[in-house]
């Protein structure tokens, strides 16, 4: 049998997969956690491609459909990438920049400033108390709770959530509405394939906007359609022009990256729109806890309930290792998200226990009070020194999250990109959210985002520095460029 060696870029049609006995559940379910564990055992490299799915269908013996549903999975999670013309592979990590994570030789990069957006400070996770809500769980958890949980999740938490949400998002959903799932893309990649039931062909994306959207709506075997955000966000009159959408997916608190907030004239807009349509409108609540100027917008759905689902997780709030989040969802769709055919596989009932015991106690509330104010700490100690190293540089999107926008009118960002990573820096331009790479005259075409998360206090000062010197030296190369062109 062949070996899945870490250099291997090629095939990995000869892996060996260990399948669990049905009694472990669906065929789908049990070759996604065996494609799985083959991923971060190290049998499948990074890089290597994936057997057509009528391929391992027939070494399997079982239906194309029971591979591509595990693909798609896969997909969703962040293991496997999937490209239209080509073969689906696993994500591979390429070195240097944003663009990949990872040097060439299989390592991964971890840069001395990490200033990729969309990542909360890790060095803030509450262990100790987590820990505590964990072995609490572990044990006074029922005989019967320690089987298989229920597919929509553990009751007690759904009735926290549906609270929580109500208080602290102005949302207006019952626990039976609740889904509990393992993150913002679980939830996606649950609504599209239900939305693919019941006959919807395309799904409307925010353009520029996470990039694995895009590609979770395309692996569920729908067509993400890019819309256009602007400074008042989603272009709701792009969206009426879209033909066969009927389903879209915005963040109207605070959409990434861009950090606009939906306006209330464009909310009532896409409420109207839904309506119309008889649509869905999947609300991804991004970083709706952090905000700096006002108190946080409240929630979409709380405006038209039968038509939108809220999609929550703990990934920006405590940390993405928790992988465990929620869909508030209109009624008629609940029963489709746990169905055997659509829904995922559940978090552990532990995790769930703990996070309900976290919630219940108050140390939620209280981790997110204290998060907002080091965080907005954070943000005017950056906004001081980009300041006082660049003055007069434009910023945007410092009112909420913990990301910022750095429009350069005499740069190309990507070249900026490269540059930082040179110096150990890891940033992201705004072109690498873009459906397709904006026009030169458009006023965000060359525009950095800069995470400061995980950034620690201590480093911002030393994180301008370098990214300041990055920005610099591509102007100066730049304006040499230029002067040989001319």
């Amino acid at each position: 049998m062949p070996s899945a060696g870490r250099e291997q870029t090629g095939p990995a049609w000869g892996t060996f997969l260990e399948l669990e006995p049905p009694a472990e559940g669906p065929l789908h379910a049990r070759l996604t956690r065996a494609l799985r564990t083959a991923v971060t055992s190290g049998r499948l490299a990074a890089g290597s491609t994936l057997p057509a799915s009528r391929v391992l269908a027939a070494d399997l013996r079982c239906s194309r459909w029971v591979v591509t549903e595990a693909y798609a999975q896969l997909v969703a999670e962040g293991y496997f990438e999937a490209r239209g013309g080509s073969a689906t592979r696993v994500r591979a990590r390429t070195g240097g920049s944003v663009r990949g994570g990872a040097r060439e030789d299989g390592d991964r990069w971890t840069p001395r400033y990490d200033l990729l957006p969309g990542v909360p400070d890790l060095r803030a996770f509450p262990r100790k108390r987590w820990a505590d809500m964990v072995r609490a769980a572990t044990t006074e958890l029922t005989w019967d709770e320690l089987g298989y949980p229920d597919a929509a999740g553990l009751p007690r938490l759904r009735r926290q959530l549906a609270a929580y949400l109500a208080r602290g998002r102005g949302a207006r959903v019952e626990p039976g509405q609740l889904v509990v799932c393992a993150g913002t893309l679980d939830a996606v990649m649950r609504l599209c394939r239900s939305l693919r039931a019941a006959g919807h062909t395309h799904v409307a994306v925010e353009d520029p906007g996470w990039t694995q959207l895009r590609l979770t709506v395309a692996a569920a075997g729908l067509t993400p359609v890019p819309i256009p955000v602007d400074e008042h966000g989603l272009r709701v009159d792009l969206l009426r022009e879209a033909g066969g959408v009927r389903a879209v997916i915005v963040a109207p608190a605070h959409q990434f990256p861009t950090g606009v907030v939906l306006a209330p004239t464009r909310r009532a807009e896409l409420a109207d729109w839904a309506r119309e349509m008889d649509g869905l409108v999947m609300e991804d609540d991004y970083d709706a806890e952090f905000r700096y100027d006002r108190h946080p917008v409240g929630a979409l759905q709380g405006v038209a309930p039968e038509h939108v689902a809220l999609l929550g997780s703990l990934s920006k709030t405590l940390s993405p290792a928790v992988r465990l989040g929620w869909i508030a969802a209109p009624e008629r769709w609940t029963d489709a998200l746990t169905a055997r055919d659509t829904g995922g596989t559940p978090p552990p009932v532990i995790d769930q226990d703990a996070f309900t015991r976290f919630v219940s106690s108050g140390s939620y509330d209280r981790h997110l009070r204290a998060s907002r104010l080091r965080y907005k700490r954070r943000r005017d100690h950056l906004l001081r020194e980009l300041e006082a190293r660049l003055p007069g540089q434009p910023v945007g999107g410092a009112a909420a999250g913990f990301h910022l926008l750095l429009p350069l009118a005499d740069c190309p960002a990507g070249a900026v990109v490269e540059e930082a990573a040179r110096a150990d820096v890891r940033l992201a331009s705004l072109d690498d959210y873009r459906a397709a790479p904006a026009a030169t005259d458009t006023p965000t075409a060359s525009t950095l985002v800069v995470g400061y998360g995980n950034l620690t206090d201590q480093a911002v000062p030393g994180a301008v520095q370098r990214l300041t010197h990055a920005i610099e030296r591509v102007r100066a190369q730049s304006t040499a460029r230029r002067h040989v062109g001319t």
